[in-house]
């Protein structure tokens, strides 16, 4: 009888560990849908107390993005599963957002060498650190990449004179990021690699690059179709300081065209500031894939386009932001963009939203216009419930301790 009080101090705390580890998931986890294959119409922040995807496991990606309306103050990238549930994805200071892979299961880490299992939470080294990666191939079995070969530091001899040209050609390269097998692709010369898109059947290479050094001081850039399996390239074109690549999703579903974004305004190095930046006209342009000639008419897209990501009924659907210079100010969204210029919003994010990552499988699909999933406040990290379980924890101690004092007497 003397050690019932002690023993059920000691139930009591087990229980309250218990609920604090176990309560995020059971409470998070209740959805009243089931989970969809499908891209929401609009997404929300996530709490700032919200669980990250290695504390609770989200599953696979309907869409990403990255917000530093987080606790971390900073770009955090924010997973949204198809149950619904948003988790946060952190990432290192200055580093640069990831891929999602084709099944919406992976997150490749740029320049780490990583994969993170967004079933699981985990995360392990799987490939060469210090690549770029540009784009997964359709069948998510290999990444496209860009390698820098730069000498690290310039050496000068005692005359103060260059020794050496820091600047060497990047290598352009698919890696396999289970397997860690890697391949240089014969494209030409490349100072630097800026994107990349593969062909539909993933026979086909399109990347977009400057050639040289000064190529790349003046923004000028030069595409490159090749045939990856050792083919070699089958057309280039050089395209000019104010036209680039459109995406990873630049080819049309047909395989037929390319899709360039091209912009009348101020070259990034040559604008005054921000605004006059923002104050650019935005259009995609098409060329043949089968020669590299122009065709078809071009498209006005409103706002500031970032990449084409994918196509709904043949309209090339396009990530864009409006024109504030304050980017917590700015909106992000998806739209439809059609021959007529007319548009279709498609997803809606909160200001200050960059870099929308959809997974490939929901693209070939155009599966848009999902529901609109809110974040659950319930899904916490651990310690969060065991900081809320503390002053519990000291009530029933005081209880049992008032329980004794009156068996005392």
């Amino acid at each position: 009888m003397r050690r019932a009080p002690a023993i059920a101090t000691f139930i009591a705390a087990a229980a309250i560990i218990f609920v604090a580890v176990q309560t995020p998931g059971w409470l998070a986890g209740r959805r009243d849908t089931a989970p969809a294959d499908v891209v929401p119409s609009r997404v929300q922040d996530p709490w700032l107390w919200q669980a990250t995807v290695g504390q609770h496991p989200v599953g696979p990606a309907s869409m990403l993005f990255f917000t530093a309306h987080t606790r971390y103050f900073e770009s955090t990238g924010v997973v949204v599963g198809r149950d619904g549930g948003y988790r946060l994805l952190p990432i290192n200071l200055a580093e640069a957002p990831g891929l999602l892979s084709p099944d919406g299961r992976w997150y490749l880490r740029p320049g780490v060498g990583s994969l993170v299992d967004l079933r699981t939470g985990d995360e392990r080294r799987t490939h060469q650190p210090g690549l770029n990666p540009l784009a997964w191939s359709p069948d998510g079995k290999l990444v496209l990449a860009s390698k820098s070969n730069d000498d690290d530091v310039i050496t000068y001899g005692p005359d103060n004179q260059q020794l050496n040209d820091p600047s060497k050609p990047d290598d352009l390269l698919t890696f396999d990021p289970r397997a860690g097998t890697q391949r240089v692709l014969p494209v030409g010369t490349f100072a630097s690699h800026t994107s990349g898109a593969w062909s539909p059947d993933g026979s086909l290479l399109a990347v977009v690059g400057s050639p040289d050094p000064a190529a790349e001081i003046a923004e000028r850039q030069r595409l490159v179709v090749a045939d990856p399996a050792g083919g070699g390239v089958r057309w280039q074109v050089d395209l000019g300081e104010r036209r680039m690549l459109a995406g990873r999703g630049a080819w049309s579903p047909d395989g037929r065209r390319i899709a360039l974004l091209a912009y009348d305004g101020c070259p990034t190095m040559r604008c005054a500031d921000t605004a006059e930046l923002l104050r650019r006209s935005w259009r995609i342009e098409f060329l043949d894939a089968a020669t590299g000639n122009p065709v078809g008419d071009a498209l006005p897209v409103p706002g500031s386009a970032v990449e084409l990501i994918g196509w709904q009924n043949g309209d090339p659907v396009v990530e864009r932001q409006s024109p504030e210079a304050d980017h917590e100010k700015r909106r992000t969204d998806l739209a439809a963009i059609g021959v007529r210029g007319q548009e279709r919003v498609l997803l809606t994010a909160p200001n200050g939203v960059s870099d929308i990552e959809v997974p490939g499988d929901l693209l070939n699909r155009a599966a848009f216009g999902g529901p609109e999933p809110r974040p659950s406040p319930f899904a916490a990290p651990p310690w969060l419930y065991a900081v809320l379980a503390v002053p519990l924890l000291f009530a029933v101690l005081a209880l049992v301790r008032r329980q004794r004092r009156r068996t005392g007497r």
